[in-house]
């Protein structure tokens, strides 16, 4: 009869010559198995702590973006993310998704499940992002019946990375106040520069759309000539022109512009 006590197996397995094919193979198979299950721990038990330290980037990053907008503060007093009215709002419909709490939504897994997005024509996909999610949260700051600023969360494919950003609008929903990118992972040096400071502020004061409602606003190759353009980055095209695209984008039809256009005159 077999003996199947599971130490003698382990003492033959560990009798073979070290030449061996099937101790060879064990041996990576053990290793592999091992470092594989290491691997899967540790990354179940740092997903907690990574999604805290993002969604702690992302506020502070906001916080920073309401203190740039002029004067907010002035009006409002200390400016941060809990200055916010969050909102879902329905893309294609471009009014609120009122059946949608706020504080239990979850941004990352509506854009990616499939039943609630939809494929975009790359033609008009100017992001490239593929597929865009049905529902979005936007923020809002009023101060009484007064609108003040509106705050889109917009993102989109850069040089070599996804570019996620904070874009906010002026009350008037047609100049831009501030944009914050608080997520990337362009070329160190050279893409990383679409975070300068210095270049996000060129962005402050420029017009979205002319007066038939063609959205303009975009990086131009060089240096800005009217009040629509943005200075490109020399050295990081690419990634100026990601941020250039995904603002199009999300301002475009496609994206935030049917809410956009309910909230000037007043439907939503």
């Amino acid at each position: 009869m077999a003996n199947l006590n599971p130490l003698t197996w382990w003492r033959r397995f560990l009798a073979l010559p070290n030449d061996s094919s099937a101790k060879t193979f064990m041996v990576a198979f053990l290793v592999a198995s091992v470092s594989a299950a290491a691997v899967t721990i540790t990354a179940v038990s740092l997903k907690p702590r990574q999604t805290e330290n993002v969604e702690r980037e992302r506020q502070q990053r906001m916080a920073e973006m309401l203190a740039l907008v002029p004067g907010l503060a002035d009006i409002l007093g200390e400016v941060n993310a809990d200055t916010l009215e969050t909102r879902i709002v329905d893309l294609a419909s471009g009014t609120y998704a009122e059946d949608i709490d706020p504080a239990s939504f979850d941004a990352a897994a509506a854009a990616s499940d499939p039943a609630r997005s939809v494929v975009l024509d790359p033609e008009r996909d100017v992001a490239g992002i593929g597929r865009r999610p049905d529902v979005v949260p936007v923020h809002i700051v009023r101060q009484d019946d007064d609108l003040l600023l509106v705050v889109l969360p917009v993102y989109g494919t850069g040089y070599q990375s996804t570019i996620r950003a904070y874009l906010a609008l002026e009350g008037d929903l047609d100049t831009i106040a501030a944009i914050s990118v608080y997520e990337q992972g362009e070329t160190p040096g050279l893409g990383t520069r679409i975070t300068d400071p210095a270049w996000l502020g060129q962005w402050a004061g420029k017009r979205i759309a002319d007066e038939s409602g063609e959205v303009r606003i975009g990086v131009v190759r060089g240096a800005a000539g009217n009040e629509y353009e943005i200075d490109g980055i020399t050295g990081a095209t690419r990634s100026s022109m990601g941020v250039s695209n995904l603002v199009r984008f999300w301002l475009g039809a496609d994206g935030f512009g049917p809410f956009l256009a309910n909230l000037r005159e007043g439907r939503t």
